[in-house]
């Protein structure tokens, strides 16, 4: 004979899964019965059951995304127009601290050396790259008159600049055969 004990635990084991399975079934055959009540047309047969006729609502948040996508939009004109009233700024100060030339030299002086050594060119370097710019500087010069990096790198205004004050310390001697 079997333990009593094993029994009722026994049953509960099988009652419980039995439950399970019967409030399972329970919920389905009541579920699918509410479902087509509920769709358009009662349950009627020559509508199908499901979300196809289904459409979003989108329309209140037409306004909103509209007004988020205009506000970036705005956003990116005002980074553009500051960056672009940046860059006018540092081209004008920059304009403007080479634009009185030292020593009493010309600008028609300093075109014609320049017209000599590079054609009027600021961006031309020798064969052998040594002497760079309009003034065909070489780095020591360039240096000497206080440009920094490449001269032939440098803006116009520059060189013409520095190229002065190279005139007003050494003459003409710097360019012996265009000066």
């Amino acid at each position: 004979m079997r333990n009593p004990a094993t029994v009722p635990r026994l049953l509960t084991k099988y009652t419980y899964s039995t439950r399970t399975y019967l409030i399972s079934i329970l919920v389905v055959v009541l579920a699918l019965p509410a479902v087509a009540l509920a769709a358009p047309g009662g349950g009627a047969a020559n509508e199908p059951i499901g979300l196809a006729p289904a459409r979003p609502a989108l329309t209140p948040l037409t306004g909103p995304v509209q007004s988020f996508h205009q506000a970036i939009r705005i956003g990116v004109q005002r980074i553009r127009a500051a960056r672009h009233r940046r860059i006018v700024r540092a081209r004008r100060r920059r304009e403007e601290a080479f634009a009185t030339l030292p020593g009493g030299v010309s600008q028609a002086t300093l075109d014609a050396i320049g017209a000599c050594e590079s054609g009027g060119d600021p961006t031309a370097v020798s064969s052998d790259g040594t002497y760079r710019g309009k003034y065909q500087f070489d780095y020591g010069t360039w240096e000497s008159v206080g440009g920094t990096g490449d001269p032939a790198a440098a803006s116009e205004q520059e060189q013409d600049y520095r190229a002065a004050l190279l005139y007003a310390e050494a003459g003409s001697s710097p360019w012996p055969i265009c000066g």
